[in-house]
């Protein structure tokens, strides 16, 4: 394939349930040029959300949705090959939204395009310093104000967010309690995240184990599933308890809208809140908070893991695995 030709993944057809290959088709466009205030990247990497299926749909969002022959919407890391902004030079490392696409123009602000320090793990930069581990820090400390002492339970916790919440959970100084997928996934959390405890959410009496794990209840639920789990632990909240919403992976392959979690009235007897957020809403804090983050990496407190697939063919399949429960920690993609 010569350098004039960008393979992209385009969307074809709006998914129903998991995303199958016929949904997409595999292009070959011309290598963009990027215009004033812009440049090229070549994609090296694909950070693959579960924000990427709600784009697929028509539901609204936070920002519109991928539309019919438009390259799916992806956040990567790239490789600057030409540049018309005097922010962003030739040869720069950046992260920004490449799509599922070899060659992607962006603009340079820096809301949307954040250049790499050089050496830079891109790993790390899609993990920890992305969009996980920002989420991650917002939620707790911004949304749940989980305080040294509490109990923090958190949904999805060997996943991309998850994990990073939980880490930073224990960093607070909080008992922290993780409910994955797997046992492989929970001995994970338990011997290298060191967590406190994990549950199961497939295998175990979700209600008991919370009863024993948490014996003086939740202070901060961290909810990336939605669905049976959040309710379960609405059921067992505590007083003052606060719910941060960060996602429901369990519910975006749905046909219809799951109905609502019955323990919600707990939140009155409890004097408890239950509050959604975005973590783009924080983006002018980036600096900040990943230097934060930075700094416990440093001190080895913090870490990721990730699950890659090789080749832009196997997004789709990489999207799927995010709700199959085959990943541990952050979904990516080698591109280049």
């Amino acid at each position: 394939m010569g350098a004039d030709i960008n393979r992209q993944l385009v969307l074809t057809q709006r998914p129903d349930g998991l995303v199958r290959r016929e949904d997409f088709e595999a292009v070959d466009g011309k290598v963009p040029e990027p215009g004033p205030g812009e440049v090229l990247v070549r994609t090296d990497w694909l950070g693959i959300d579960a924000t990427v299926r709600t784009w697929l749909s028509t539901a609204e969002g936070y920002i519109p949705p991928v539309e019919i022959g438009e390259v799916v919407r992806c956040s990567g890391i790239g490789t600057v090959l030409a540049s018309r902004s005097d922010k962003i030079p030739v040869g720069a490392q950046v992260a920004t939204l490449t799509g599922w696409q070899e060659y992607a123009v962006v603009g340079d602000d820096p809301m949307l395009t954040t250049v790499l320090a050089d050496g830079a793990d891109p790993l790390a930069a899609l993990t920890v310093f992305g969009a996980a581990g920002m989420t991650a820090y917002v939620g707790l400390t911004e949304i749940g104000k989980a305080r040294e002492g509490e109990t923090v339970v958190v949904s999805a916790a060997a996943g991309a967010t998850g994990s990073m919440a939980v880490q930073i959970a224990k960093i607070l100084g909080c008992r922290v309690v993780g409910i994955a997928g797997t046992d492989e996934k929970c001995r994970w959390l338990l011997d290298e995240l060191h967590l406190d405890g994990a549950i199961n959410h497939r295998d175990d009496d979700i209600p008991a184990r919370l009863k024993e794990l948490c014996p003086k209840r939740v202070d901060v639920f961290f909810d990336n599933t939605g669905g049976p789990i959040l309710d379960a632990v609405l059921g067992r909240l505590a007083d003052r308890g606060r719910v941060v919403l960060c996602g429901a992976i369990s519910s975006y392959n749905d046909r219809h809208k799951p109905p609502g979690p019955s323990n919600y009235l707990n939140l009155i007897a409890r004097r408890g809140r239950m509050e959604g957020f975005i973590s783009w809403d924080y983006w002018g804090r980036w600096a900040e908070i990943t230097g934060q983050l930075g700094r416990w990496m440093d001190e080895g407190r913090l870490s990721y893991r990730a699950h890659v697939f090789e080749g832009l063919e196997h997004a789709p399949d990489a999207l799927n695995a995010m709700f199959t429960g085959e990943n541990v920690g952050k979904i990516v993609v080698r591109v280049a």
